[in-house]
């Protein structure tokens, strides 16, 4: 029973209740809302965060981060518009489980540990998992057909308002902490922390496959 809530707790591509009552009635095209609930995946979106921190984490440079976060997004909004629109699906559990790899992938690269391909290519590749977690929990709640492709744009268009948003936050605390004489022992520890998060997040996930 704990596994079942484990697992079901620990859904990356969660969509709240309340969220879940609207989207499944709505009927018709509501572009706001839909912005406001891209937005606010992406805001509280864990797995994206877990991610993004761990892409940006030894980047300087806003151009730099701008390139990948770029790559990220590019990546997300493809499978994300094309499988909401085309009907392509994928067991969420492994997706989600997935992209807790994709998190332990990018903590390891960050620790020199590993690299099995270049940095811009996988972001991307991650991007398109990511994209497709999101499309397959949204095509689970049977959105109406009725505005679909204007509320996924709109719905797009709120996801990477919301990336904006969290960037800023994370950017400004990334570079308080380089600023520290202490970074290089603080990167180890939170690249760790990182990876130990996308572990447990692919084992909640892979238990959740087994068990649904």
């Amino acid at each position: 029973m704990f596994a079942v809530l484990l697992a079901s707790q620990a859904s990356a591509h969660g969509v709240a209740a309340q969220d879940q009552g609207f989207l499944v009635s709505a009927s018709g095209i509501h572009l706001g809302p839909f912005i406001y609930l891209g937005a606010k995946h992406m805001v509280t979106g864990y797995d994206h965060l877990l991610y993004l921190v761990g892409v940006i984490f030894f980047l300087g440079k806003l151009r730099d981060v701008a390139t990948f976060v770029s790559l990220f997004a590019l990546g997300h909004s493809i499978t994300l518009l094309t499988g909401v629109l085309s009907g392509i699906h994928v067991n969420p559990n492994i997706i989600d489980a997935i992209i807790g790899l994709s998190v332990c992938y990018k903590a390891l690269e960050n620790l020199g540990t590993i690299r099995l391909m270049n940095p811009k290519s996988a972001v991307f590749g991650f991007g398109l998992v990511h994209g497709l977690g999101l499309s397959s929990k949204l095509q689970d709640l049977s959105l109406s057909k009725d505005g679909l492709i204007a509320n996924m744009l709109a719905f797009n268009v709120g996801v990477e308002i919301g990336q904006v948003l969290s960037l800023t936050v994370l950017f400004a605390a990334l570079a308080w902490l380089r600023a520290r004489p202490d970074f290089p022992s603080l990167s180890t520890t939170a690249n760790v922390f990182l990876f130990a998060a996308g572990l447990i997040l692919f084992g909640m996930q892979t238990v959740g496959y087994f068990i649904s």
